[in-house]
């Protein structure tokens, strides 16, 4: 996939996860009141930056295996240490605390949207 079409796939992904927030997700006294949507919304950003990440940094399955964060986390370490961190942090919130856990807390929730935002705008800049 070219980068210019990989990043503006990204953005619609989050586009997506905001529209499951902002017209599913009902906030109550700074906390979702059902899970279900958190899930979809971080699964659906965590996807958006895995298909990034790849594209941006080359990556592919290896034989008879998939890739892992572990590839991600590698392959980004060798470019930028605050990219590392955002794709560390939003690891964490995307995919563990928002997909698995479904985390009801809207700061929380609001902190992988900007994970994601920046990970989009680093690889915007260094594609």
């Amino acid at each position: 996939m070219e980068c210019d079409n990989t990043i503006d796939e990204a953005k619609r992904y989050l586009d997506n996860a905001k529209e499951i927030l902002r017209d599913k997700a009902v906030k109550q006294d700074g906390y979702y009141t059902d899970s279900k949507y958190i899930r979809m919304a971080g699964n659906t950003m965590w996807n958006g930056c895995l298909l990034i990440l790849a594209d941006i940094f080359h990556l592919k399955p290896k034989k008879g295996r998939r890739l892992d964060i572990n590839d991600f986390k590698e392959a980004v370490s060798k470019r930028s240490k605050k990219l590392l961190n955002d794709v560390v942090e939003g690891y964490n919130i995307m995919h563990l605390y928002m997909g698995y856990d479904g985390t009801k807390d809207v700061p929380v929730v609001q902190s992988g949207v900007q994970k994601m935002e920046n990970i989009i705008e680093w690889c915007e800049q260094n594609s």
